[in-house]
């Protein structure tokens, strides 16, 4: 997604409803969010689907380092030894 460009990625709802089709083509070929005004307040930011996807899968990856740095800290870790000991357990010796 690239930056925002405050002069054409900013327009209320209105201009929106009447221009969606030519806008939603400009959003896929600039690859900027638009955002959309309600009364003069920002009510909606809009991204590709493909933006949505990196972002999704950005904040899984960030919870799953918090949850392992979590962990860590609450001393619910094991050592390398112990852990080839259980996978060795679990799947056999490996080659």
């Amino acid at each position: 997604m690239k930056p925002l460009q405050i002069s054409s990625d900013i327009l209320p709802l209105s201009k929106f409803k009447s221009l969606a089709s030519q806008l939603l083509g400009q959003m896929k070929e600039s690859q900027r969010p638009i955002i959309i005004t309600q009364n003069g307040t920002p009510a909606a930011v809009l991204i590709s689907p493909e933006d949505f996807d990196r972002w999704q899968e950005r904040e899984r990856f960030l919870s799953a380092i918090q949850s392992g740095l979590a962990d860590v800290e609450a001393g619910r870790v094991i050592s390398d030894e112990e852990l080839e000991q259980e996978l060795e357990r679990e799947f056999g010796k490996s080659e």
